[in-house]
């Protein structure tokens, strides 16, 4: 597979969990919405990656890392939000750090990110198809 293939392929997963992310929300799963959320920033960082650097991407989960290892520049405000972003990883992966996290995900905090995550996505998407 060439490399437009492979960023083709990580902008699609990440636009299947951007759904589904929509969708749990929508169903008032809000902690199971938030680490999808992770992964649709993580399958684009990931095909920024495979633009700029390698089409073997790093099998690792901070977006800060990743972001950074492909050359992305971040405003300071960018990279907190992806630091707070890679922590919906853990928190929504392990049930002692789910049940605390659930009571922080209410509707408003959980639809702040959400809109956030999209935003993130949208600017994202926009670089890697200059």
């Amino acid at each position: 597979m060439d490399r437009g293939k492979y960023i083709t392929y990580w902008i699609e997963e990440s636009d299947k969990d951007a759904s589904v992310m929509r969708s749990l929300f929508e169903n008032e799963h809000r902690t199971w919405a938030l680490f999808i959320g992770h992964l649709v920033l993580e399958k684009l960082l990931k095909a920024f990656y495979v633009k700029n650097v390698d089409i073997k991407v790093p099998h690792i989960h901070n977006l800060v890392k990743i972001a950074r290892d492909s050359g992305l520049q971040l405003t300071d405000d960018q990279e907190d939000f992806l630091l707070e972003v890679t922590a919906y990883n853990i928190k929504g992966r392990y049930p002692d750090y789910k049940r605390s996290f659930h009571t922080k995900a209410t509707m408003e905090f959980t639809l702040d990110r959400i809109e956030k995550i999209e935003e993130m996505r949208k600017w994202l998407k926009e670089l890697l198809i200059k």
